[in-house]
């Protein structure tokens, strides 16, 4: 990326951190966009048709509702900014940049030039959207062509300013620790865990994502929320989305919740693995320990989906078709587990077929 002459440096040097972690972020999904685009690409596309439609709506509601409606178009459009904070910002390079001599005005500039990099594609996706409706231009729509269009314009501004405050809220100082206690003259004695491989577990493999800026818990959290909604949402046959888009999706987030967190898992262990040598234990339990407990999300989602389906429809347990699903879905999750030397591109073609197989045995489920 190319930058103007004319700017200081340290707006380069923020634009420039920016735009490494774009390409950052962009690099960790590319195996997962490989997979959503092969499965889904017409879906995505109707997506992005109806990123613009909240705006249009909203001028035909009244204005508490309307109000209602741009809001939570921008907040959910300056969601990826949050969800990229610390990636544009590393703590380290945040302490860094506090510290610098500069004037008020050049650090809001820099924020506000910041949030516009960050909002460029969002405004290419409101574009191109507001664009599909006006060329099919239905009835409804032609009254509030204008006001629509200015709506649209004015939740993007508004999630832009958002992103803004969300960017300058990166670069301001921590808040001061407590003090600490006194300490006490009684001698530390350390004591051996009870269960020590599960507490190692817990150090090396649990507390690390969640810990020093570490997103992998929170995807994983938002990811196993997903399957277990979709899931919930496809048994109890949901009004106004289709059953097969909903078994799909179910399908999808259930193969790829469990390729997100064997990938975390593999890499924690090679990062862990010198230390790992060096220690006097055996490292093959804890690691068998690490790569297993990546299962237990998705098993126990297939565990609840077949509780409530026995809840809501007994006799479907009996059906072959159900056994059939079942067996599937747990012969894949543990082959990505369970097949950790693949390439990433065979990688990719184990979970796309894995997601083909289980969502096409998932669609007769209702039939």
């Amino acid at each position: 990326m190319r930058l103007p002459h004319s700017l200081s440096p340290y707006l380069a040097l923020r634009l420039r951190l920016a735009h490494h972690a774009l390409l950052q972020f962009a690099a960790s999904l590319a195996s997962s966009m490989e997979i959503l685009v092969f499965l889904a690409g017409p879906v995505l596309l109707g997506l992005l048709s109806v990123i613009a439609l909240p705006g249009f709506l909203a001028v035909s509601l009244p204005w508490p509702a309307a109000l209602g409606v741009l809001s939570a178009q921008a907040l959910l459009t300056c969601l990826p900014a949050w969800l990229l904070r610390k990636r544009l910002l590393p703590a380290p390079i945040a302490a860094w940049l506090r510290q610098l001599p500069l004037p008020t005005r050049l650090r809001w500039q820099a924020d506000v030039a910041v949030a516009g990099l960050l909002m460029l594609p969002l405004g290419l996706a409101y574009a191109v959207s507001a664009a599909i409706w006006l060329v099919q231009s239905p009835p409804w729509l032609r009254p509030i062509v204008a006001p629509g269009i200015a709506a649209t314009i004015a939740a993007w501004l508004l999630a832009w300013l958002l992103t803004t405050l969300i960017v300058t809220q990166r670069l301001r100082a921590p808040r001061p620790a407590q003090r600490a206690r006194p300490p006490t003259m009684s001698a530390y004695v350390p004591q051996r865990p009870r269960w020590r491989t599960v507490f190692l577990w817990r150090q090396l493999f649990w507390l690390p994502f969640w810990r020093n800026d570490n997103v992998i818990g929170i995807q994983q959290s938002v990811l196993l929320a997903t399957a277990g909604a979709s899931m919930l949402a496809w048994l109890l046959r949901a009004p106004l989305v289709p059953a097969p888009l909903l078994g799909l999706l179910a399908s999808a987030s259930l193969i790829i919740v469990t390729d997100r967190g064997d990938k975390a898992v593999r890499e924690q262990i090679a990062v862990l693995r010198p230390s790992l040598n060096a220690w006097p234990l055996a490292s093959t339990a804890l690691t068998r320990l690490a790569c297993a407990a990546s299962l237990l999300p998705p098993f126990a989602v297939l565990l609840a989906g077949a509780v409530l389906l026995y809840n809501i429809h007994p006799a479907s347990l009996q059906q072959r078709v159900t056994s059939v699903y079942a067996l599937t879905a747990s012969a894949a999750l543990l082959a990505i587990v369970g097949l950790p030397r693949l390439k990433a591109r065979g990688r990719v073609v184990l979970v796309v077929l894995s997601i083909l197989a289980v969502s096409a045995i998932g669609s007769e489920l209702w039939n």
